[in-house]
């Protein structure tokens, strides 16, 4: 296989470590915080995991190693979508494995959970692992969305870990699969296996995270892979001064990775899903809200501009959200299959027409028909509409087109409005990750073993201090059920890790808030340029704005 200069450049990285962690494995010991509670339904989360819940946070520092000593067969899972640095995480969790004992042994399960549970493994050893180092992707050992979330499963994972030895388990994903992993740890310590489950936080989403968790792990990367684009698309866009770009990201539940896009980049728009949510507005207030940009800045002779869509975003809109719930009982159980028996879209259209409330039929015929239609085509193993998949990017520019045109019949626009749509998506996901993700990742690999040494279970692999030099960050552990609440998810109550929606109060959206309305109708746009691995620190090592305001 032939390299490009840069992996080969990005194989001799050395990731920077905490500096208790840089001590040597010898000179580690352990700190215990506080006991811990749950975000919210104490009692019923107590309940579920009588185990592994009110377990103490710890922080590593140093001092006299006192964990057994003993020989440590590890298994390692990736689960859930890529995120940059997941390499990284596994390069990490290998090397402390091997520094405190070569014998130590660490199985990476392919496909994700399913491995594990097929027993479809690859022991790693140096020559494998270090094709890896510092590259994006998940492809030393692959990922996958299996849940570990039945007795069954749980038992069969008990049994393969028996099988070859496993004295630990660490889980690399995102809230769903680190809530699987506080179940499978809490399985685990009820049967007495002997096995130990720490997870790890990824998602490019960047909806993991609280007070505890300052990031998940591939935000930073992912979103400086997306700004450097946008930047790119605002340049082109100040250069032919004649379209209106159209950019949705990524960020299915949360508006994370629109808003430091947005910080990077000043776009002319930039949607916030929470903001949407709260202030309850409609298609039809958003779509005004965009115009008034465009029409503003067409007054100035710029008939052009950039605007960046939150992929999630139409759920944000509370009345978009009340026509796919109609939308997914009017075609529940043999109604699809009359629908779609429908020979033609006027048939289709009156069956909807017919089948929904005045107000939601309002709101689904202000829609393009290409919506429109994409709304009853695509859906989801259970028969709901697939919200993910609308191209809202395209749904706003013509509810916007709509709406200049009126404002031109009413004399009060005379500009030009043409659009152009692009969706970042996977571009992100497997990057080469920036200085601060390999370091990250390889941090809370490195910090996993650790809380195995210490015999830790249902600990989720904690880096904090984050915005500081990597000198200074903090490295420990905490109990997984400190993140969790009780949701109602296929009609049953579950112990789930709670999203982190973008917080209306915080500094990162304040700033963007309190800048936007200059953005919207001057030209502000910043490039970012390309992620930089080579350099000054200020400039290789710079971690999100997002990070950097809240920690101001």
């Amino acid at each position: 296989m032939k390299l490009s200069p840069l992996q080969i450049a990005r194989y001799q990285y050395t990731p920077k470590l905490p500096g208790m962690l840089r001590n040597g494995i010898s000179e580690i010991c352990v700190k215990n915080g506080d006991a811990t509670q749950s975000v919210a339904d104490q009692e019923k989360i107590a309940a579920q995991f009588p185990n592994t819940y009110g377990k103490n946070e710890i922080t590593f520092q140093k001092g006299q190693n006192t964990a057994e000593a003993k020989k440590q067969v590890v298994g390692v899972i990736l689960s859930g979508g890529q995120a940059p640095g997941g390499h990284n995480v596994v390069c990490g969790l290998y090397d402390a494995l091997k520094a405190t004992n070569p014998d130590n042994v660490l199985y990476g399960f392919k496909g994700g959970p399913s491995g594990l549970l097929e027993d479809d493994y690859r022991i790693f050893d140096d020559e494998y692992i270090n094709q890896y180092r510092n590259t994006g992707g998940f492809d030393i050992i692959g990922s996958g969305r299996t849940k570990l979330e039945t007795e069954e499963q749980f038992a069969v994972a008990a049994e393969v870990c028996k099988k070859h030895g496993i004295t630990a388990i660490v889980i690399i994903g995102g809230d769903d699969s680190n809530t699987n992993a506080a179940v499978l740890a809490e399985y685990f310590a009820a049967h007495n296996t002997g096995v130990q489950v720490i997870g790890c936080p990824k998602t490019i989403d960047g909806d993991l995270k609280n007070e505890d968790i300052e990031c998940s792990f591939g935000f930073d990367t992912a979103t400086k892979t997306y700004s450097e684009i946008i930047g790119n698309i605002e340049r082109d866009a100040n250069s032919a001064k004649k379209y209106w770009h159209f950019i949705k990201v990524m960020g299915r539940s949360a508006s994370h990775v629109a808003l430091e896009c947005a910080l990077q980049t000043q776009p002319n728009i930039c949607l916030i899903g929470e903001e949407v949510a709260a202030k309850k507005m409609s298609l039809a207030q958003i779509a005004d809200y965009i115009a008034d940009s465009v029409a503003d800045r067409a007054a100035k002779g710029m008939n052009f501009g950039v605007a960046i869509i939150p992929e999630g975003i139409v759920e944000f809109v509370p009345e978009f959200s009340v026509l796919i719930a109609e939308i997914n009982e009017l075609l529940a159980g043999e109604k699809t299959a009359q629908f779609n028996a429908l020979p033609t879209w006027k048939d289709k259209y009156a069956f909807i027409e017919a089948g929904l409330t005045k107000e939601s039929m309002a709101v689904f015929a202000i829609l393009p028909e290409s919506i429109q239609q994409q709304l009853f085509l695509e859906r989801d193993p259970h028969g709901n509409v697939q919200v993910s998949l609308i191209e809202s990017e395209k749904l706003f520019s013509a509810l916007v087109k709509d709406n200049l045109a009126a404002r031109k019949a009413a004399g009060t626009y005379n500009g030009k409005f043409s659009p152009l749509h692009h969706f970042l998506g996977y571009e992100g996901r497997c990057a080469f990750p920036s200085n601060f993700d390999a370091d990250y990742c390889y941090s809370l690999g490195y910090n996993a073993f650790m809380l195995i040494q210490y015999g830790y279970t249902g600990y989720l692999s904690k880096v904090s201090n984050l915005s500081k030099p990597a000198e200074e960050w903090v490295a420990g552990g905490m109990p997984i059920t400190k993140m969790m609440n009780m949701e109602r998810r296929n009609g049953q109550d579950k112990p789930v890790i709670r999203k982190a929606l973008v917080e209306l109060d915080g500094k990162p959206f304040q700033y963007f808030a309190a800048h936007r309305a200059q953005w919207a109708v001057e030209t502000c746009y910043t490039y970012p340029g390309a992620i930089q691995y080579f350099g000054p620190s200020e400039v290789c090592d710079l971690t999100t704005r997002t990070l950097a305001l809240e920690k101001a």
